[in-house]
This record gives C-alpha cells, structure tokens and sequence, in this order.
C-alpha cells in the first residue's frame, strides 16, 4: 500500500501568495502602461504643429458680438478649448479659453459644455451649464459619452445628447439620451421619451423610441428634434409646456433651425457609394427638401451662421478624430468653402 506524505498548509498558502503577488505586478504593470500611452499620446497631441493656426490664451465673454465661437482641434496646449474668431474673419489667430469641451453652444449669455473627463479605467461623462463669463452655473452628469448640445435662441433652454450605446449614428445598434433643462427654474427633463409622441397623426407607443438633436425655436416652447423607431428616422415638432412630440417628415437627423424660424437644415441619409449622409434644407411650410452643394458626408448638426449660411465638420483628410469646419449656401447653390481648419462645434456670438 501507498501512502501519500500529507500536505503542507503552509506550503500552499505561499503558493498562493506569490501567485497573487505576480498577478498584481503584471496588472500593475498593465495598468502604467495603459497610462503612459495614453499620456504619451496626449503630449502629441499638445506639441503645436509647424505651420498651424496661431493660439493663444485670452478671455471670451458670450456677450460679445461679431465672434465665432469652436471647439479648437489645432494640436497643441489649447487642443479641445472653446476658442473664438472674429466672424468677419475666421482665419485670424485664434483666442482659446481654459474651457475644454468635447461639444459646445452658446445664445444669449447663456452656455452649454459636454466634456469628458478620462480616468484610469473610464472617463467621466458631465454637461456644464455655462454663465456669460463662461463660469459653471451647474454640473450635471451624462448617462453616456457626448454627442450633440443647443442652447434657444433666448438662452433659457439648453438641450444635449449622448449616446447610451454604440459609438455613433452609423452604427446598427444605438440607443441615446436627449434632456432639456430650463435655466430660469432649473427644471430637468432627463428624457424627452418621457413626451407623448403623435406619429402620422395617431398617437404612437414603442420600447425603442431615441431622440437626438434637438434645436430651438424662439418662442421658448417649440422645438424640433429627430426621433428614432423601428428603423426610420422622423423630424417632429415638439411643445415643451404640452411636453408632446408630433412627426412632419420622415429620413431627417440632425436638424438645425434656421434664425427666421422657417426652414430646418439636416442630414438625410442616403447610402450612396460615397457618402451615408448629404446636408438638405427643408421649407417648413411646404416640407420640400432643397439638396446642399456639399457632396461629402456630413454627420454633425450644422449651425447657421445667418439665414443664408450654413457651417459643419467633416473629417480632416487623413488625420484620424480630427475635423475642419466648412461653410455652404443654404439656398443649395454656390460650392462648398473651408471655414476654419481644426476646430468643431460653431456657434456664433
């Protein structure tokens, strides 16, 4: 017969520990190097490239007139800051803020900030509500990473997106989160899917129903904003007091309305072999579509610059997470023009 020499506890018990022990020195070791190359990548991002536009630190007030307002994408210290331009002349220097945002807006005194704030294992997602002086009023988390923010046209309202799920609108499978604050009463709809919804003129009830991009009208009630359900995109006219939602036409994201009040700009989607998306201008009180002149793909929500021009991103030829700023009639005539190189999120003072 065999017998076995009984184990020693103590001899396991190291085992263990010096298996733990390695185990955290190779997290460890993970986890800095995740930090630095991700710190590594940062201190590119900070370096001022030859030939770029000039920036430089200075102070902006939403009170003053004839500038444009952006998201500076220039490398280099003031890289993500709220910068501003002269609007007669958008290719002078450039004055950044110490305000850094992933998306930002701004009407009548009053500002809207999305930032992400990255951390070891996940970023922190906020919405900063804005005084004239570019000064926090108010912090609210986000339920999701950034996509889209409006402020009416009288500063009361402000309005951001984010997405839930999935990483943008080209995506299969995504859901968002669309909220409205009043910043006189600091009232917050979490969720315009809390609204009553009219689709086709019947009321219309559905577990996935999204909404994005909302835009403002100047009567402090009316709104415009995409809705999403079973696989079709809608614009609907929106009342904040009677908190409903009513569907005018179908294949619109994004829209944007015009300063008169009487068209909405927004991008169609159109699956063509170059492009997911084309810019169109729709007549409110006729609902026909005018095309834009910009051929490329437009995934933003454009801004007007006035109630002939209209301003967007698109991608920076081949520099990745990058984008330019352009500017097309809104009338559907004229060519494309580069506006600003490196920069995002317009809103004119």
């Amino acid at each position: 017969m065999t017998t076995t020499a009984p184990r020693n506890p103590m001899s396991s018990l190291r085992r263990r520990l010096l298996i733990l022990a390695a185990a955290a020195l190779v997290l460890a070791g993970l986890g800095t190097s995740v930090v630095l190359h991700a710190a590594s990548r940062a201190d590119r991002a900070d370096r001022p490239q030859a030939g770029g536009p000039t920036v430089s630190a200075g102070r902006l007030t939403l009170g003053q007139k004839g500038r444009l307002t952006f998201v500076n994408g220039a490398a280099g210290p003031h890289r993500t800051a709220v910068a501003s331009v002269p609007s007669a002349d958008p290719g002078s220097p450039r004055t950044a803020t110490d305000l850094k945002c992933v998306r930002f807006y701004a009407a009548s005194g009053t500002g809207v900030c999305l930032q992400s704030v990255p951390g070891v294992l996940k970023q922190s997602n906020r919405v900063l509500l804005l005084d004239a002086n570019l000064r926090t009023r108010h912090t609210f988390p986000l339920a999701g990473n950034p996509s889209r923010a409006r402020v009416s046209p009288s500063g009361r309202f402000v309005a951001w997106t984010v997405f839930v799920s999935g990483e943008s609108y080209s995506s299969a499978f995504f859901s968002t989160r669309t909220s409205v604050l009043d910043t006189r009463t600091m009232r917050l709809t979490p969720s315009l899917e809390t609204f009553s919804v009219v689709l086709d003129g019947k009321p219309y009830h559905a577990s996935d129903v999204n909404f994005w991009g909302v835009t403002f009208a100047s009567d402090d009630d009316t709104f415009y904003a995409t809705l999403n359900t079973a696989n079709r995109t809608y614009l609907v006219r929106g009342s904040l007091s009677r908190r409903t939602v009513t569907t005018l036409a179908e294949n619109v994201e994004c829209p944007s309305l015009s300063p008169d009040g009487t068209r909405v700009a927004f991008k169609k989607r159109v699956l063509s072999r170059t492009a997911l998306w084309h810019e169109y201008v729709l007549d409110l009180s006729t609902l026909r579509e005018t095309p834009l002149a910009e051929r490329h793909s437009v995934d933003d929500q454009a801004t007007w610059l006035d109630d002939d021009t209209l301003a967007y991103a698109l991608p920076t030829d081949g520099k990745v997470g990058s984008s330019d700023l352009w500017t097309v009639p809104a009338d559907g005539t004229g060519t494309p023009r580069l506006l600003i190189r490196g920069a995002s999120s317009p809103a004119p003072l």
